[in-house]
């Protein structure tokens, strides 16, 4: 895999702050990603907890070339240290990975960082960061993640001055409420990847976020 990036970072920050629509997906996923791209999600990201460096860096192979093709955000979860050799647009880390002083110093400058965000004190620590994810509700996804409901979307709504996505058990029937209560836009899994229809799934997101 090629180690040029596809986009400098004033290209990628510019990309990330007009992106509403976020996707989370595990490799075994793969077959989500057209659809859900033709459907308008801006941003994909790798999270695979089950797989080692090589299964990562093969499985980043098909989501990149979807992403690019789509002129969407490739990022990876945790793991700054593959983003290179993955050609990531950047990595996402949560409290519990490496701190954002490390991690950035392995994404370097022209890739972007994003942390989660669960309380309203972490609101308050995102420096050197590109992004934020602001836990808004429960989910079975990432079960160590403390949700702070529609009133840390509202808090994060005056307070970041980065771009920012609701995720945490997001579905089309409570997107409409985190976006009233300010966010610019979503993070998701299963609203898509368990949708029959995972392109209709993103176009009906899409429309609330836009």
């Amino acid at each position: 895999m090629s180690n040029a990036p596809r986009m400098d970072v004033s290209a990628r920050r510019e990309r990330l702050a007009a992106s509403r629509l976020y996707l989370v997906l595990a490799a075994d996923d793969a077959h989500v990603l057209e659809p859900a791209l033709r459907g308008g999600v801006d941003i994909v990201q790798l999270r695979d907890k089950e797989l080692g460096d090589d299964g990562l860096i093969e499985a980043a192979i098909v989501f990149r070339a979807a992403c690019e093709e789509h002129n969407a955000l490739f990022i990876l979860n945790d793991r700054p240290d593959l983003v290179e050799v993955c050609d990531a647009d950047g990595a996402h880390v949560g409290r519990s990975d490496a701190p954002v002083i490390e991690a950035r110093a392995l994404v370097g400058p022209n890739r972007l960082l994003g942390i989660s965000v669960s309380t309203f004190a972490e609101l308050e620590d995102v420096a050197g960061t590109d992004y934020v994810g602001v836990t808004a509700f429960a989910t079975p996804i990432k079960k160590d993640a403390v949700p702070g409901g529609l009133e840390l979307v509202d808090a994060a709504a005056k307070s970041l001055r980065v771009p920012w996505f609701a995720i945490g058990g997001i579905e089309l029937s409570n997107a409409a409420a985190v976006v009233g209560a300010g966010a610019p836009g979503v993070a998701v899994v299963r609203a898509i990847r368990d949708a029959d229809d995972p392109e209709a799934a993103a176009r009906a997101l899409r429309r609330l976020v836009a």
